[in-house]
């Protein structure tokens, strides 16, 4: 068993944790203060190839793996949260449906935009009455003289209102199955379509530079052709594309929690009470060591996931299921407590915004509930344990 990272995925983490230092972090107070959207940092990581990495060179890619990505988002994300989601949405959400599933007019039509940072690619599936019960979905679809005429709406949408936004992939009724279930498909939706609407941007309580909007479908036509993969074949896909995404959100958890231990750390070094750094009290040496601990696991498991994830063939099966559940419960409550310890070491100037560790404890909370929160992710595990 080799836990070492190859040169390629080293040049990578070495390679993001820089952009991130200096390019991110000066900029990050300010575009969480004034929910700004960093299209100028967005542009560089496309640059550096961040939306294209795990993606073939033939396919216009950076000819990368799974596990580079999660190392990629890791390391952004290290730096701010919100930057990191962005990318991780718009590489695990967007631009993967279409790279497993699309046709070859499709993947030529929007792939070079997208692996190149130029343009994002959002994906519906939470609805107002449908987040964790996701078979629930009511958005409909229904064929019209050779188009697809959907209505509905989806909401907690990243990526789906800048003005790089180049269209939404959503999953919605088109029939019933012979069962009587729901027939789910996945129908791609470009910006600028009569009939979708894209909402007024949220408050959020994090994550305050990433770009997150409601959308309504209004009677919005779409060619047949943009149907993704095969009819009725959207919740297959969209299970798929989930198990991806739990495992990326889980790397971004690891980037926060990291971030958290490097403030705490530093802080309690420099912070002085009763004649000695706090570092040397033991009460804060075993927050930190617990953070450290957490973390470097919370690291670990992520890595497997991601490493099983990237096996061809193996995305869909039940172990990288199991692990893409289990890295993404672990390192997001992980990087909670990383964020409750690191404002309580930092005491009252932790609860000040002029600190970043405020910002890591606002923006780690949702890791809890995007993509399927913890309590889906227990319960999908215990039903892989057999019980």
């Amino acid at each position: 068993m080799d836990f070492e990272l190859t040169p390629e995925q080293e040049a990578i983490r070495d390679t993001c944790r820089d952009f991130a230092r200096e390019v991110i972090v000066p900029v990050a107070e300010g575009l969480d203060r004034e929910h700004r959207f960093g299209y100028d940092v967005v542009r560089q990581m496309g640059e550096l190839g961040l939306f294209g990495l795990p993606f073939p060179e033939e396919a216009g890619g950076a000819g990368g793996d799974f596990l580079s990505l999660c190392i990629a988002i890791e390391e952004i994300s290290r730096g701010d949260a919100g930057i990191g989601i962005t990318l991780e949405a718009a590489v695990s959400l967007g631009s993967s449906p279409i790279y497993q599933f699309g046709t070859k007019e499709q993947k030529d039509r929007w792939l070079p935009d997208l692996f190149a940072g130029r343009k994002l690619w959002s994906f519906g599936l939470t609805e107002p009455e449908a987040g964790s019960d996701a078979g629930a979905t009511k958005t409909r679809a229904e064929q019209r003289d050779g188009t697809w005429v959907i209505n509905g709406a989806k909401q907690f949408i990243t990526n789906s209102g800048t003005d790089i936004s180049a269209g939404v992939t959503v999953t919605a009724v088109t029939g019933r199955q012979k069962d009587g279930e729901p027939e789910i498909s996945a129908l791609m939706v470009p910006f600028g379509t009569k009939g979708y609407h894209v909402l007024p941007s949220y408050r959020k309580l994090g994550w305050h530079s990433s770009d997150t909007h409601p959308l309504s479908f209004d009677d919005c036509e779409v060619p047949a052709e943009n149907l993704l993969g095969v009819r009725g074949g959207g919740y297959r896909q969209f299970l798929h594309t989930l198990t991806g995404g739990r495992i990326a959100i889980a790397a971004l958890s690891v980037g926060v929690a990291q971030a958290c231990l490097d403030a705490a750390l530093a802080y309690a070094k420099e912070r002085r009470t009763f004649g000695e750094p706090i570092s040397k009290h033991q009460a804060i040496q075993f927050k930190l060591a617990d953070m450290a601990t957490e973390t470097e696991v919370a690291r670990t498991i992520v890595y497997r996931a991601a490493a099983a994830y990237g096996q061809e063939g193996a995305e869909t099966s039940d172990e990288v299921r199991r692990l893409a559940a289990m890295s993404k419960l672990y390192a997001s409550e992980a990087s909670k407590r990383a964020a409750d310890n690191a404002l309580q070491i930092h005491g009252g100037y932790g609860f000040m915004e002029d600190y970043p560790v405020a910002r890591y404890w606002r923006d780690v909370k949702v890791n809890e509930i995007g993509e399927g929160t913890s309590e889906v992710q227990r319960m999908l595990i215990a039903r892989l344990l057999g019980t």
